[in-house]
């Protein structure tokens, strides 16, 4: 690769790698996995670079590519958690620290496509389409899945987040 092109690649890694490191832990509930899985994007980046430096919007690639990582790595993972090991739910916490991790906690137990959908349309604020080609999966399943998965966040959460949550007829 030429010089020119490593140092715009290193202007990109700067620029972006912020909110990418936040939008994995929104994914992942973890700042190591995090790191790693914007670490495997950058390198899947960096062997398509001579394309993406092309592109009008490489950040939008590159945040796909955390989203495929994050899903290949749950892929390999296939870890599930029981009903009964989820327990009775949390009350409602003091702060907003409490609320944002124990909503990030709930958003853990999601399955990975699942949870997918919802940091893209809600945390990342992306269409119902751009949702779908980012993921590579249809309009329908994007909308049934966070449909589905806020239910099950509602379920987990309780009543006192409900106000926290989108409301059901925000999937569209």
């Amino acid at each position: 690769m030429k010089p020119e092109h490593v140092d715009e690649f290193r202007a990109f890694v700067m620029g972006s790698q912020g909110h990418l490191r936040r939008s994995a832990y929104v994914l992942c509930g973890d700042w190591h996995l995090a790191e790693d899985l914007v670490q495997s994007a950058y390198d899947r980046v960096f062997r398509a670079w001579h394309r993406v430096r092309a592109m009008d919007l490489p950040d939008a690639y590159a945040r796909k590519v955390v989203y495929r990582c994050f899903l290949d790595s749950k892929a390999r993972q296939r870890e599930s958690t029981t009903l009964d090991a989820l327990g009775d739910g949390p009350t409602a916490p003091a702060d907003d620290a409490d609320i944002r991790l124990t909503i990030l906690a709930a958003l853990a137990d999601l399955a990975p496509r699942t949870r997918a959908v919802v940091a893209l349309r809600y945390w990342e604020d992306q269409s119902v389409e751009q949702t779908a080609a980012m993921l590579g999966i249809s309009t329908g399943t994007v909308k049934s899945m966070a449909a589905r998965g806020l239910a099950q966040l509602r379920e987990r959460l309780g009543e006192s987040f409900s106000t926290l949550l989108p409301d059901s007829t925000d999937i569209r």
